[in-house]
């Protein structure tokens, strides 16, 4: 998804635009990295996004639902969940955030803009939102949401609260049935001992 700056008018521009599942999937799978997050994508999604012109740069508000699986940390079984992104950026054109093209009166005209925008805007303070730096023309959508997804995702994830996991001897699903293995194995070290008789 691309999107020209020259397309965001001063109302903003308002996004509602298809996740394919594909493009979640390569995020989830390492993509270039390499690095495999162990989820999958389990469903397409769809963005809703703002863009607005603010301090030179532009604000980007988004947010979406993504369907991903992994199997529980306890008993391996799939899992399905349903895991909300949103996330405020500033993004910065390069210009700008290497210092350049950038005169005391476009400053000056600056800060009252954002004085003018602070009356009737509300208490949204640009410092409170990560910035990202970007080339001043052209916004690439795709990889802003892709790791975005990235930093929404649990370390892992459990079937339910109370999961019981696998037995370690025999590898059971204890959530789906009891095996007969002793809950407390024996230490082979201190086996022998158990051959030890004791006499009065």
């Amino acid at each position: 998804m691309l999107v020209k700056v020259e397309q965001i008018h001063e109302s903003g521009l308002k996004l509602d635009e298809p996740l394919a599942q594909e493009l979640l999937g390569t995020a989830l799978e390492g993509g270039e990295s390499g690095q495999d997050t162990g989820f999958r994508a389990m469903k397409p999604s769809r963005l809703k996004a703002t863009l607005r012109r603010v301090s030179g740069g532009v604000l980007l508000e988004g947010q979406f639902t993504a369907h991903v699986g992994s199997p529980c940390k306890r008993c391996l079984k799939d899992v399905e969940l349903a895991l909300p992104v949103s996330f405020n950026l500033n993004l910065v054109p390069e210009s700008l955030a290497r210092g350049e093209g950038f005169s005391d009166d476009d400053e000056k005209s600056m800060e009252k803009k954002e004085r003018q925008q602070g009356e009737t805007g509300g208490s949204f303070e640009l410092d409170d939102v990560d910035q990202e730096v970007f080339d001043g023309k052209t916004i690439h959508l795709d990889p802003i949401v892709l790791e975005q997804l990235l930093l929404a995702l649990p370390m892992n994830i459990a079937c339910k609260d109370d999961c019981k996991g696998l037995c370690s001897q025999c590898g059971t699903n204890l959530n789906e049935a009891k095996c007969q293995c002793e809950t407390k194995p024996v230490d082979p070290r201190l086996a022998p001992l158990k051959n030890i008789k004791l006499s009065n």
